[in-house]
């Protein structure tokens, strides 16, 4: 792998730190008035998500991690992975465990793309896209003259995830989602 040195290293870069891979969140470069200038790395580990700081001096290097984020294609769950397909035309493969689809798993739905971060060959974490569009499976039945402003109530979704609707939202209906905030946007329009 190749080595990457204090002063090439930017926001966002994957880089080794005590044989886990990190990803630099924010590089402050500080030069003191007396000695030796140095870079204050805030990094986050992408095996167990734990965030901290770490000083290295002016010149040092750290290994590049051989780290991927590939769009893959959700296809199922056999109870103990997630699969998910390359959708590059290679057609491979991976299963990912609980800890790599984390939180994802609620938003998780047969055919649709996800960026999958593959470390080794291996996936470490699942994104889901900004929005996407699920059924209602379950939520109170609406009542003709609720309005879009007159108060929300719980939804669960097909894929088990709960998010605030307004009143006129009946079962059966497709809603357009925003996976990181998992909040209600819009009725999904038709494709």
């Amino acid at each position: 792998m190749a080595n990457i040195s204090t002063s090439d290293m930017r926001n966002g870069a994957k880089v080794m730190v005590d044989g886990d891979p990190c990803a630099i969140i924010d590089n402050e470069h500080v030069k003191p008035g007396k000695g030796q200038a140095f870079n204050r790395l805030k990094l986050r580990n992408l095996r167990s998500g734990r965030v901290w700081e770490r000083t290295f001096k002016s010149g040092d290097t750290l290994e590049s991690a051989d780290v991927m984020d590939t769009d893959m294609e959700y296809l199922y769950t056999d109870g103990e992975f997630w699969h998910f397909m390359a959708v590059d035309g290679s057609f491979e493969q991976h299963a990912a465990d609980e800890t790599a689809v984390g939180d994802t798993v609620k938003w998780l739905k047969e055919q649709e793309k996800y960026v999958v971060t593959l470390y080794n060959g291996a996936p470490l974490a699942v994104a889901a896209p900004n929005f996407i569009e699920l059924e209602v499976k379950d939520t109170d039945p609406g009542v003709k003259g609720d309005t879009a402003n007159g108060g929300s109530k719980p939804a669960y979704l097909v894929t088990g995830a709960m998010v605030r609707v307004p009143l006129f939202i009946n079962i059966g209906e497709v809603l357009r989602v925003d996976t990181r905030t998992g909040e209600y946007v819009s009725r999904a329009t038709g494709k």
